[in-house]
């Protein structure tokens, strides 16, 4: 009852201020000369219409809390092959199956994604988030009884609970973007989603090296330092759910945009999920930049799994400097995130950005497989933050570019699809460059995925842009040109209706 009373209060508090931006965006988006009453006639008998959307405070607080607990998941995801030679001594297994550790991951993704996609849609919000917090601080738990040189089967099990929780997380972040913030800020909203999972990994190319030092002369030693790590991630988890059983909503009381508004309008009874995938599938564009999400992010995947093996391979015993060069790389993708983020609710450049991003990733790319192996660890820091930069802050372009032609279609399912490709390519590419590394040289590996960046580049030029979402919160007859892509022209007034009316 507190809780509702003070969300009341804060949207009161908050209606002035969030009419406020609607009023000016409205002045500066212009209608048409003699076309103003016909515009708002209009959408005064679209879907959601009288609907006047207003912003809670309280989507801060769910955005930190989802935050968190992503992070200590993607925490977990890395932690193991980051210190690839520690746990190949400690459970005495080869380097492939300690690989494993980090491939459940994308493994356990694939087959659940649709079950956790329907129940985002059939159950809502609040119980997926509960769900993924839940069973990521059970496979935390598991893995504090895994600590002995025998027990490899039961941390692999703890990590497959871990990668099940990870199936309802990763297909949030642009479902509670769109559900809990403005047009303004949507797209930043989504990037900061994302920075939570960006930052786990981040630590967890940190932390560990640091808290599991190598001593493979001492095993007891050894197990007490990962027994530190894994009980303190245990509590921080249990916390985290706790947290999110108290701070998580379905929705806030009032849209916080009119395309939100449209939605919430729709009957129930309208939306069909077998419907929504076909409908996905359909469309061409989301096709290609399903396949290029996938190849990029992949490669992401793929790169952070076996930085560890490539490091040590040209600079040996520099495990801990391996831990920092991709620390190096995912904070510089943590800021690339955010600016990317920034830019397109500035500007809603989908396309432009997504393409200028992916071949800035293809040329880091390039430069980080020439330079691994000159011998000097300063030069592979640089250019590892440089590919980072690009090929992690790409991650959010990705989720927001997918919502918007998409439109109106559940953010929740676009983004499982996307983070599906991401996992099989993810897969296949850990598995190749990691065979290619071992029999060949890091080199070869890593021109491997240079290859396929290639491929991604090419298919994302193809991608025709159709802001759908964007169109629905400027206005039928918006004219804001400096918000609207050059290669996404203002609908026609016949079909920004017909989109209307298939809503």
């Amino acid at each position: 009852m507190v809780a509702a009373a003070e969300e009341e209060e804060e949207e009161e508090e908050e209606g002035e201020s969030a009419e406020m931006p609607a009023a000016a965006a409205q002045h500066c988006n212009g209608f048409l000369p003699g076309k103003e009453a016909a515009g708002r006639g209009e959408r005064a008998a679209g879907p959601g219409a009288g609907v006047e959307p207003r912003l809670s405070r309280r989507r801060l607080a769910v955005l930190a809390v989802f935050s968190c607990y992503s992070l200590v998941n993607a925490f977990q995801w890395i932690q193991y092959s980051i210190l690839s030679s520690v746990f190949s001594v400690f459970y005495r297994v080869s380097f492939p199956e300690i690989d494993w550790l980090s491939m459940v991951y994308m493994v356990a993704y694939v087959p659940l994604i649709l079950p956790a996609t329907w129940l985002l849609d059939a159950r809502g919000l609040r119980l997926t988030a509960l769900l993924g917090a839940g069973l990521n601080a059970a496979g935390a738990w598991i893995k504090c009884a895994s600590v002995a040189p025998g027990r490899y089967p039961l941390t692999l099990a703890a990590q497959a609970v871990c990668a099940v929780a990870q199936v309802f997380i990763l297909g949030l972040p642009s479902r509670i973007a769109s559900v809990w913030f403005g047009p303004t800020e949507v797209s930043t909203a989504c990037a900061v989603a994302v920075l939570g999972n960006q930052l786990g990994i981040a630590i967890g190319f940190l932390l560990p090296p640091v808290l599991v030092p190598n001593t493979p002369d001492d095993i007891n030693l050894m197990a007490h330092n990962i027994s530190i790590m894994f009980y303190g991630t245990a509590m921080v988890s249990t916390l985290l759910f706790f947290l999110t059983g108290a701070v998580f909503e379905e929705k806030p009381k009032h849209p916080p945009s009119q395309s939100q508004a449209v939605l919430q309008a729709m009957p129930p009874e309208d939306y069909s999920y077998k419907q929504s995938i076909i409908n996905l599938f359909k469309n061409i564009p989301f096709v290609l930049l399903l396949i290029s999400y996938g190849i990029m992010t992949g490669a992401f995947y793929s790169v952070s799994t076996l930085l560890n093996q490539m490091i040590v391979t040209h600079y040996e015993g520099e495990e801990v400097n391996a831990g920092r060069i991709g620390l190096t790389l995912v904070v510089a993708g943590m800021v690339g995130s955010i600016i990317c983020g920034l830019w397109l609710d500035y500007t809603k450049t989908y396309k432009q950005t997504t393409l200028i991003v992916y071949i800035l990733s293809f040329i880091g790319m390039l430069v980080f497989t020439f330079t691994l192996d000159l011998g000097y660890l300063i030069i592979v820091f640089i250019t590892g933050g440089v590919l980072g930069f690009f090929m992690t802050g790409y991650l959010p372009l990705g989720f927001e570019f997918a919502v918007e032609i998409t439109y109106p279609e559940s953010e929740g399912t676009s983004s499982g699809l996307l983070n599906a490709s991401a996992q099989i390519f993810g897969i296949a590419f850990t598995l190749i460059q990691g065979k290619l590394t071992t029999d060949y040289s890091p080199r070869a590996g890593n021109l491997f995925l240079c290859a396929w960046i290639f491929v991604g580049v090419i298919l994302t030029a193809l991608i025709k842009s159709d802001l759908r979402r964007h169109n629905v919160n400027s206005g039928i007859m918006n004219l804001d040109v400096k918000a609207v892509p050059v290669d996404s022209p203002v609908e026609s007034e016949s079909t920004t209706l017909k989109i209307q009316s298939d809503l």
